[in-house]
């Protein structure tokens, strides 16, 4: 009989992967590990993820148009988004085994957060979707559906991204000897 379960084995694969991963990522974009620029980052990522949501309106009016604007909206996010999680230290999706006592109750804190942002941002599409959907004999617009969709996936993303987004902004500068090995 083994002595850990498979859960228990998952997460040390989780913790051993993150933390390989950590070493191979700290010395990236040093200049970008500061607070004001993960602010700026958290700024410029919500900006985008308004852009994207704006993108579901338009769809509702040319879905074609709308579709054109989600690519760039999307490649520009994932950039946005891969740069706050290499300067951040993915600590929003860290293994618990990975963290400290007080980095634990922050992230624990921050995917709090994140799971309200989620299920209230996400019920107003899906509420809207079901309402529409009760309707008898309602004939649905594609461009409705195509911008439901949007919105949704929108939220999912939104919500997903908040307790990253919340660490970026509240995390101290890193030490000074910390971030002279980094440069």
């Amino acid at each position: 009989m083994p002595d850990t379960t498979v859960l228990e084995r998952y997460q040390n694969f989780r913790t051993r992967r993150f933390l390989r991963n950590e070493e191979r990522y700290r010395h990236w974009l040093p200049r970008w590990r500061t607070r004001r620029r993960r602010r700026l980052l958290v700024v410029v990522l919500a900006v985008i993820l308004t852009c994207m949501a704006a993108v579901g309106g338009v769809c509702l009016v040319d879905m074609t148009a709308g579709a054109l604007l989600w690519v760039p909206a999307v490649a520009v996010f994932l950039v946005t988004w891969t740069t706050l999680q290499i300067v951040s230290g993915r600590q929003g999706d860290a293994p618990r085994d990975a963290l400290d006592e007080w980095e634990l109750q922050q992230r624990d804190s921050a995917r709090s957060i994140g799971l309200t942002v989620t299920q209230v941002l996400t019920f107003l599409p899906a509420a809207v979707l079901v309402v529409t959907g009760s309707r008898v004999g309602a004939v649905v617009d594609t461009r409705f559906l195509y911008a439901a969709g949007l919105f949704v996936l929108t939220t999912l993303i939104v919500g997903a991204c908040t307790p990253a987004m919340i660490l970026a902004w509240t995390r101290p500068d890193p030490e000074t000897d910390d971030r002279q090995e980094t440069e």
